[in-house]
């Protein structure tokens, strides 16, 4: 038997819950069906809004071939196979091009979706791109500039209460069962406002029930979830716990825990770009100038992975997440910035000592702006003592040198410039 979630998809534009204003009776999705021109597009919404739902439907409402990639297994030669499918059918049946349905768009890198293009200006394919990621800083611009973009909204709370009584009331297998729907907040809460969560979650709950008469309450749906938590779900809560345990572990220094869940978020199909920006936070909050390579190298990584993608990106992130384990630590920076900002919140717009200021012009030159100054290239080891705070902060520490090699070094050079102004 087909997975409630799959038994449930709505069979036409009526039975969508939400996305009135893209499917109702002036939506520009509608509309383009009833005039039979069919635009490339992008889906940008969260997960289990019904992006591959809605393109299935426009393929068949407008009785177009349908043809569907993932981004997460698929590559340039998949691509280009299908595209030259789509092209022999068109040329030979006439029918309108064919619909490309490629889900989860913004995991192709630039040659990935450079691919495209051609077969998309060309007519031999209806391009629909669904992503959960902001399409103007994922998509290539030549790309996006031959879609439209259509925004799916999250469901609320109602649109998922609708749900559940639509499964409970309509489908051929739980309609069969006595099921009291009592409470339904936890099952929302697990569902995090997707729609085939929800139904998924729905559908454990009743097969695990042993009593004729199901009760859907809280309780039950959160013993029984809890029980069977899939191991890793990249846009729940195990997304970011498993995140949280590998950033934890480069921090304790551990390059083992940190290539264990680095390889437990690529099988969960996380996103690698989503690991490559962790990775450059973790170079500088957690590493920092006690060894300044290591931001070097994240950067490095980053660009990488967004060059070469998956599966080749793995060695990448594990061989950037094994240095960062594997580097000095210093939270130094870190703290520095953390204490400024906190010091600018409590006293606000501080005056510019006037040595500091710019002077461009005479009026601020008679104001003293810029008056004593010292050009610090102008003395011995490019260096003049003089304050750099407003005077309210004269003395104030915020950067602390960490406990290692590189920044001890960092402190008895400071201590010996400002003769322990900062008390280093």
């Amino acid at each position: 038997m087909q997975p409630l979630a799959e038994r449930l998809r709505p069979k036409s534009l009526d039975d969508f819950i939400n996305q009135t204003h893209l499917i109702g009776e002036n939506g520009p999705i509608r509309i383009m069906l009833k005039s039979g021109h069919i635009a490339s597009m992008i889906f940008w919404g969260p997960p289990g809004t019904g992006k591959t739902t809605l393109a299935q439907m426009i393929s068949e409402l407008s009785k177009r071939s349908f043809f569907e990639l993932s981004a997460i297994n698929s590559g340039v030669k998949e691509v280009r196979e299908v595209i030259e499918k789509a092209k022999n059918q068109n040329l030979f049946s006439g029918q309108q091009a064919p619909i490309l349905f490629i889900d989860e768009i913004h995991r192709f890198n630039k040659s990935q979706q450079d691919s495209l293009l051609g077969a998309v200006e060309k007519g031999w394919i209806t391009l629909i791109g669904a992503t959960t990621e902001n399409p103007s800083f994922e998509v290539v611009p030549a790309l996006l500039s031959r879609c439209q973009v259509y925004i799916l909204k999250s469901l609320e709370r109602n649109d998922l209460e609708e749900l559940i009584q639509r499964a409970v009331e309509k489908d051929e297998f739980l309609k069969e069962k006595n099921i009291k729907i009592l409470e339904t907040e936890a099952l929302i809460r697990f569902s995090g406002g997707d729609a085939r969560k929800l139904l998924n979650g729905l559908e454990l709950v009743v097969n695990s029930a042993t009593e004729k008469e199901i009760k859907l309450t809280n309780d039950s749906v959160t013993q029984t979830i809890q029980q069977n938590l899939a191991m890793y779900d990249k846009s729940g809560e195990m997304h970011y716990d498993i995140i949280s345990a590998f950033i934890k572990s480069i921090r304790g220094s551990d390059p083992n825990g940190a290539v264990y869940w680095l390889a437990r978020m690529l099988e969960g199909g996380e996103d690698l770009k989503f690991i490559a920006r962790r990775l450059l936070i973790s170079a500088s909050e957690d590493i920092g100038n006690a060894n300044p390579t290591a931001l070097v190298i994240a950067n490095n990584a980053f660009q990488a992975v967004n060059s070469i993608g998956y599966p080749e990106a793995r060695i990448i992130l594990s061989q950037c997440a094994v240095y960062l384990a594997n580097s000095p630590k210093s939270n130094s920076t870190y703290e520095a910035i953390g204490k400024a900002q906190q010091i600018v919140r409590q006293t606000g717009n501080l005056p510019v000592p006037l040595h500091l200021r710019n002077a461009p012009t005479k009026l601020m030159k008679d104001l003293d702006y810029g008056k004593d100054y010292k050009y610090a290239h102008s003395y011995e080891n490019n260096f003049a003592e003089q304050e750099f705070l407003p005077k309210e902060l004269s003395g104030t520490v915020f950067y602390e040198p960490g406990q290692n090699a590189r920044e001890q070094s960092d402190k008895q050079s400071l201590n010996k410039k400002w003769k322990g102004k900062y008390g280093y």
